[in-house]
């Protein structure tokens, strides 16, 4: 059986497919594979922004990011589960950020 992409799961699908991935995430720190680990990281976080409500989050605002820093990103544009735009106080180009990242 094929599986199912993201963007056509429902939020139980969502629920049960992250916690895979938190699984895999655990193992693979266990055997100290850690570039196996980001991967599924980023797994999750991508699942977890099939989960926001899109309708939360406010053009032009800026938000601080979940990522365990203190920046903050404000927010330019929406594409399909990631927010464009820049980091406050950062000389980077517009970049595009999983919406799971945003603190509502």
């Amino acid at each position: 059986m094929e599986q199912k992409k993201l963007s056509e799961m429902s939020e139980v699908e969502l629920r049960h497919e992250i916690q895979g991935y938190k699984e895999k995430m655990r193992k693979a720190e266990m055997n100290g594979i850690l570039n196996e680990y980001d991967v599924y990281q980023s797994k999750v976080i991508i699942a977890e922004s099939y989960l926001v409500d899109r309708t939360k989050i406010e053009l032009g605002k800026i938000y601080k990011l979940n990522d365990g820093t203190e920046n903050y990103f404000k927010v330019e544009r929406l594409k399909g589960v990631f927010a464009w735009g820049f980091r406050i106080k950062s000389t980077e180009p517009e970049e595009g950020l999983p919406i799971a990242l945003l603190k509502l």
